[in-house]
Protein backbone atom coordinates (compact mmCIF):
# COMPACT_ATOMS: atom_id res chain seq x y z
CA UNK A 1 0.00 0.00 0.00
CA UNK A 2 1.30 3.35 -0.69
CA UNK A 3 1.61 5.80 1.81
CA UNK A 4 1.29 9.69 1.42
CA UNK A 5 4.39 11.07 1.45
CA UNK A 6 5.10 14.76 3.49
CA UNK A 7 4.82 16.42 0.12
CA UNK A 8 1.92 18.39 -1.29
CA UNK A 9 0.15 16.20 -2.65
CA UNK A 10 -1.17 17.78 -6.30
CA UNK A 11 -3.73 14.66 -7.58
CA UNK A 12 -4.12 10.97 -6.13
CA UNK A 13 -4.83 9.25 -9.26
CA UNK A 14 -6.28 5.81 -9.61
CA UNK A 15 -2.82 4.47 -9.69
CA UNK A 16 -0.59 7.00 -8.93
CA UNK A 17 0.04 9.80 -6.19
CA UNK A 18 1.34 13.18 -7.99
CA UNK A 19 3.40 15.82 -5.46
CA UNK A 20 3.91 19.18 -6.36
CA UNK A 21 7.64 19.95 -5.64
CA UNK A 22 6.49 23.69 -7.52
CA UNK A 23 8.23 23.92 -11.34
CA UNK A 24 8.76 19.42 -10.56
CA UNK A 25 6.65 17.00 -10.02
CA UNK A 26 7.14 13.62 -8.05
CA UNK A 27 4.92 10.50 -9.19
CA UNK A 28 4.57 7.95 -7.42
CA UNK A 29 3.16 4.32 -9.35
CA UNK A 30 0.69 2.23 -7.11
CA UNK A 31 0.35 -1.36 -7.73
CA UNK A 32 -3.76 -0.13 -7.47
CA UNK A 33 -5.26 -1.59 -10.75
CA UNK A 34 -8.41 0.55 -11.91
CA UNK A 35 -11.22 -0.70 -14.45
CA UNK A 36 -14.52 0.35 -15.59
CA UNK A 37 -13.60 3.82 -13.50
CA UNK A 38 -13.55 1.55 -10.03
CA UNK A 39 -10.26 0.74 -7.95
CA UNK A 40 -10.27 -2.92 -7.80
CA UNK A 41 -9.76 -3.78 -3.49
CA UNK A 42 -6.99 -6.36 -5.13
CA UNK A 43 -3.96 -5.32 -5.99
CA UNK A 44 -0.98 -6.43 -8.05
CA UNK A 45 2.26 -6.94 -6.54
CA UNK A 46 4.85 -5.16 -8.20
CA UNK A 47 2.85 -3.55 -11.24
CA UNK A 48 4.09 0.39 -10.54
CA UNK A 49 7.44 -1.45 -11.14
CA UNK A 50 6.72 -2.76 -13.88
CA UNK A 51 4.94 -0.13 -15.74
CA UNK A 52 6.53 2.79 -14.79
CA UNK A 53 10.13 0.66 -16.17
CA UNK A 54 8.51 0.61 -19.41
CA UNK A 55 7.32 4.22 -19.76
CA UNK A 56 10.48 4.97 -18.75
CA UNK A 57 12.52 3.03 -21.51
CA UNK A 58 9.99 4.83 -24.05
CA UNK A 59 10.94 8.26 -22.79
CA UNK A 60 14.22 7.35 -23.23
CA UNK A 61 13.97 6.29 -26.79
CA UNK A 62 11.39 8.74 -28.19
CA UNK A 63 12.85 11.81 -27.26
CA UNK A 64 13.34 12.11 -31.26
CA UNK A 65 10.22 12.40 -32.01
CA UNK A 66 8.98 14.65 -29.45
CA UNK A 67 10.71 16.14 -25.95
CA UNK A 68 8.94 14.53 -22.64
CA UNK A 69 8.32 15.71 -19.13
CA UNK A 70 11.19 12.91 -17.25
CA UNK A 71 13.81 14.33 -15.69
CA UNK A 72 14.84 10.78 -13.62
CA UNK A 73 13.79 7.63 -12.53
CA UNK A 74 16.99 7.22 -10.26
CA UNK A 75 16.02 7.09 -6.39
CA UNK A 76 19.65 8.16 -5.49
CA UNK A 77 19.02 11.25 -7.72
CA UNK A 78 15.26 11.82 -7.02
CA UNK A 79 16.50 12.07 -3.19
CA UNK A 80 18.99 14.53 -3.54
CA UNK A 81 15.97 16.81 -4.44
CA UNK A 82 13.97 15.90 -1.72
CA UNK A 83 13.68 17.54 1.80
CA UNK A 84 15.90 15.90 4.33
CA UNK A 85 12.87 14.47 6.19
CA UNK A 86 11.39 12.85 3.16
CA UNK A 87 13.84 9.99 1.73
CA UNK A 88 12.70 7.25 -0.32
CA UNK A 89 13.25 4.00 0.78
CA UNK A 90 14.82 2.60 -1.98
CA UNK A 91 13.52 -0.94 -1.23
CA UNK A 92 9.50 0.39 -2.09
CA UNK A 93 9.69 3.69 -4.29
CA UNK A 94 13.39 2.63 -6.21
CA UNK A 95 11.59 1.99 -9.53
CA UNK A 96 8.17 3.15 -8.90
CA UNK A 97 9.00 6.83 -8.73
CA UNK A 98 9.94 9.50 -11.45
CA UNK A 99 10.95 12.91 -11.25
CA UNK A 100 9.60 14.85 -14.11
CA UNK A 101 9.20 18.62 -15.13
CA UNK A 102 5.87 20.36 -14.61
CA UNK A 103 3.75 21.29 -17.33
CA UNK A 104 0.24 22.24 -18.55
CA UNK A 105 -1.54 19.60 -18.86
CA UNK A 106 -3.64 19.20 -21.96
CA UNK A 107 -6.99 17.85 -21.31
CA UNK A 108 -7.44 15.16 -23.60
CA UNK A 109 -6.65 12.09 -24.01
CA UNK A 110 -4.54 11.27 -27.37
CA UNK A 111 -5.82 8.21 -28.89
CA UNK A 112 -4.31 6.05 -31.97
CA UNK A 113 -6.09 3.23 -33.42
CA UNK A 114 -4.41 1.18 -35.69
CA UNK A 115 -6.75 -2.03 -35.33
CA UNK A 116 -10.19 -2.35 -34.44
CA UNK A 117 -10.99 -3.48 -31.28
CA UNK A 118 -13.09 -3.24 -27.98
CA UNK A 119 -15.52 -0.13 -28.13
CA UNK A 120 -14.16 1.02 -31.43
CA UNK A 121 -15.51 -2.51 -32.51
CA UNK A 122 -19.08 -2.26 -31.06
CA UNK A 123 -19.25 1.11 -32.10
CA UNK A 124 -18.69 -0.09 -36.00
CA UNK A 125 -20.95 -2.83 -35.67
CA UNK A 126 -23.82 -1.05 -34.97
CA UNK A 127 -23.32 2.57 -36.78
CA UNK A 128 -20.07 1.62 -39.20
CA UNK A 129 -18.20 4.08 -37.35
CA UNK A 130 -15.57 4.71 -34.50
CA UNK A 131 -15.71 7.48 -32.65
CA UNK A 132 -18.00 9.67 -35.61
CA UNK A 133 -15.45 8.70 -37.87
CA UNK A 134 -16.83 6.70 -40.94
CA UNK A 135 -15.07 3.38 -41.30
CA UNK A 136 -14.99 0.97 -44.80
CA UNK A 137 -17.70 -1.26 -44.70
CA UNK A 138 -17.08 -5.22 -44.02
CA UNK A 139 -14.33 -4.96 -41.40
CA UNK A 140 -13.35 -7.91 -38.68
CA UNK A 141 -13.18 -7.42 -35.20
CA UNK A 142 -9.42 -6.98 -34.55
CA UNK A 143 -9.09 -6.34 -38.09
CA UNK A 144 -5.97 -4.27 -39.31
CA UNK A 145 -6.69 -0.69 -40.74
CA UNK A 146 -5.70 0.98 -43.59
CA UNK A 147 -3.36 3.60 -41.61
CA UNK A 148 -4.10 4.65 -37.75
CA UNK A 149 -6.62 7.22 -36.80
CA UNK A 150 -6.21 9.52 -34.39
CA UNK A 151 -9.46 9.53 -32.13
CA UNK A 152 -9.25 12.60 -29.29
CA UNK A 153 -11.20 11.74 -26.18
CA UNK A 154 -11.47 14.94 -23.36
CA UNK A 155 -10.42 14.49 -20.02
CA UNK A 156 -12.42 14.32 -17.14
CA UNK A 157 -10.99 13.78 -13.83
CA UNK A 158 -14.12 11.58 -12.91
CA UNK A 159 -15.32 8.91 -14.56
CA UNK A 160 -15.11 7.98 -18.39
CA UNK A 161 -13.47 10.16 -21.22
CA UNK A 162 -15.36 11.66 -23.68
CA UNK A 163 -14.70 10.69 -27.53
CA UNK A 164 -14.78 14.32 -29.41
CA UNK A 165 -14.63 14.97 -33.03
CA UNK A 166 -10.97 16.36 -34.25
CA UNK A 167 -13.02 19.73 -34.85
CA UNK A 168 -13.96 20.15 -31.01
CA UNK A 169 -10.13 19.78 -30.53
CA UNK A 170 -8.74 22.04 -32.56
CA UNK A 171 -11.57 24.56 -31.43
CA UNK A 172 -10.12 24.25 -28.02
CA UNK A 173 -6.77 24.32 -28.56
CA UNK A 174 -5.94 26.06 -32.04
CA UNK A 175 -5.66 24.50 -35.47
CA UNK A 176 -1.82 24.56 -35.39
CA UNK A 177 -1.46 22.70 -31.82
CA UNK A 178 -4.09 20.15 -32.27
CA UNK A 179 -2.13 19.53 -35.85
CA UNK A 180 1.07 19.03 -34.18
CA UNK A 181 -0.39 16.80 -31.22
CA UNK A 182 -2.20 14.62 -33.94
CA UNK A 183 1.43 14.58 -35.90
CA UNK A 184 2.85 13.01 -32.82
CA UNK A 185 0.77 10.90 -31.41
CA UNK A 186 0.57 9.09 -34.71
CA UNK A 187 4.44 9.21 -35.26
CA UNK A 188 4.72 7.67 -31.90
CA UNK A 189 2.08 5.20 -32.60
CA UNK A 190 4.31 3.86 -35.60
CA UNK A 191 7.31 3.75 -33.85
CA UNK A 192 5.95 1.98 -31.34
CA UNK A 193 3.86 -0.35 -33.35
CA UNK A 194 7.50 -1.20 -35.69
CA UNK A 195 9.30 -1.47 -32.41
CA UNK A 196 6.99 -4.11 -31.06
CA UNK A 197 6.12 -6.08 -34.26
CA UNK A 198 9.69 -7.09 -34.20
CA UNK A 199 9.24 -8.18 -30.54
CA UNK A 200 5.84 -10.72 -31.81
CA UNK A 201 3.56 -7.84 -30.12
CA UNK A 202 0.74 -6.06 -32.13
CA UNK A 203 0.35 -2.62 -30.91
CA UNK A 204 -3.57 -2.54 -31.35
CA UNK A 205 -4.01 0.62 -30.16
CA UNK A 206 -2.96 3.31 -27.37
CA UNK A 207 -3.03 6.66 -25.37
CA UNK A 208 -0.85 9.53 -25.29
CA UNK A 209 -0.88 12.32 -22.80
CA UNK A 210 0.78 16.04 -23.36
CA UNK A 211 1.33 19.13 -21.98
CA UNK A 212 3.06 22.70 -22.74
CA UNK A 213 6.07 24.08 -21.22
CA UNK A 214 6.82 27.68 -22.39
CA UNK A 215 4.88 26.83 -25.41
CA UNK A 216 7.06 23.80 -26.47
CA UNK A 217 4.69 20.51 -26.59
CA UNK A 218 6.15 17.43 -24.56
CA UNK A 219 5.06 13.95 -23.28
CA UNK A 220 3.51 13.22 -20.04
CA UNK A 221 2.21 10.97 -18.30
CA UNK A 222 2.76 7.05 -19.15
CA UNK A 223 3.52 5.88 -22.42
CA UNK A 224 2.68 2.32 -24.60
CA UNK A 225 2.51 0.67 -21.09
CA UNK A 226 -0.10 -2.03 -21.24
CA UNK A 227 -2.41 0.02 -19.11
CA UNK A 228 -2.34 2.65 -21.34
CA UNK A 229 -2.29 0.25 -24.43
CA UNK A 230 -4.11 -3.12 -26.16
CA UNK A 231 -0.69 -5.39 -26.56
CA UNK A 232 -1.39 -8.47 -28.98
CA UNK A 233 0.85 -11.30 -28.78
CA UNK A 234 1.37 -12.06 -33.05
CA UNK A 235 1.96 -15.52 -32.71
CA UNK A 236 -1.63 -15.77 -32.05
CA UNK A 237 -3.14 -13.02 -33.78
CA UNK A 238 -6.80 -14.05 -36.05
CA UNK A 239 -8.55 -10.95 -36.93
CA UNK A 240 -12.55 -11.76 -36.33
CA UNK A 241 -11.49 -12.72 -32.72
CA UNK A 242 -10.36 -11.63 -29.37
CA UNK A 243 -6.41 -11.92 -29.89
CA UNK A 244 -4.38 -12.51 -26.89
CA UNK A 245 -3.60 -9.34 -24.56
CA UNK A 246 -0.60 -8.41 -22.89
CA UNK A 247 -2.77 -5.54 -21.25
CA UNK A 248 -4.97 -5.34 -18.53
CA UNK A 249 -8.00 -6.65 -21.01
CA UNK A 250 -7.25 -9.78 -19.03
CA UNK A 251 -8.27 -8.28 -15.91
CA UNK A 252 -11.33 -6.28 -17.73
CA UNK A 253 -12.81 -9.97 -18.81
CA UNK A 254 -12.49 -11.44 -15.91
CA UNK A 255 -14.27 -8.39 -13.89
CA UNK A 256 -17.07 -8.92 -16.59
CA UNK A 257 -17.12 -12.94 -15.56
CA UNK A 258 -17.84 -12.02 -11.68
CA UNK A 259 -21.52 -10.84 -12.44
CA UNK A 260 -20.68 -7.32 -11.12
CA UNK A 261 -22.85 -4.30 -11.88
CA UNK A 262 -19.43 -1.78 -12.71
CA UNK A 263 -21.92 0.24 -10.25
CA UNK A 264 -21.02 -1.21 -6.88
CA UNK A 265 -17.99 -2.16 -4.71
CA UNK A 266 -15.99 -4.18 -7.00
CA UNK A 267 -15.30 -7.73 -5.55
CA UNK A 268 -11.65 -8.98 -4.92
CA UNK A 269 -9.85 -10.85 -8.07
CA UNK A 270 -8.50 -14.29 -7.25
CA UNK A 271 -5.10 -15.18 -6.25
CA UNK A 272 -4.67 -16.94 -9.61
CA UNK A 273 -6.34 -14.05 -11.51
CA UNK A 274 -3.52 -12.02 -9.58
CA UNK A 275 -0.66 -14.25 -10.78
CA UNK A 276 -2.01 -14.49 -14.12
CA UNK A 277 -1.83 -10.69 -14.14
CA UNK A 278 1.71 -10.54 -12.61
CA UNK A 279 3.14 -13.27 -15.41
CA UNK A 280 1.11 -11.05 -18.25
CA UNK A 281 2.84 -7.59 -17.51
CA UNK A 282 6.37 -9.48 -16.74
CA UNK A 283 6.23 -10.70 -19.91
CA UNK A 284 5.30 -7.48 -21.78
CA UNK A 285 8.37 -6.00 -19.41
CA UNK A 286 10.88 -8.44 -21.20
CA UNK A 287 9.34 -8.70 -24.30
CA UNK A 288 9.96 -4.72 -24.58
CA UNK A 289 12.98 -4.04 -23.07
CA UNK A 290 14.47 -7.08 -23.80
CA UNK A 291 18.44 -6.15 -23.98
CA UNK A 292 17.85 -2.68 -23.84
CA UNK A 293 17.79 -1.82 -19.99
Amino acid sequence: MTKQLNLPLLRKGKVREVYDLQDKLLIVASDRVSTFDHILPTQIPGKGKILSKISNFWFKTTKGIVQNHLISDNIDEINKVLPADVQLDKEYYGGRTVLVKKAQRIDFECVVRGYIAGSAWEEYKKQGTVCGQKMPQGLLNAQKLESPIFTPAAKNDEGHDENVPFSYMEEKLGAKLAAEIKEKSIALYNFGEQYLKERGIILADTKFEFGLINGELILIDEVLTPDSSRFWDAAHYKPGSNPASFDKQFIRDYMEQTGWDKNSVPPAMSQEIVNGAVAKYNEALERITKGSL
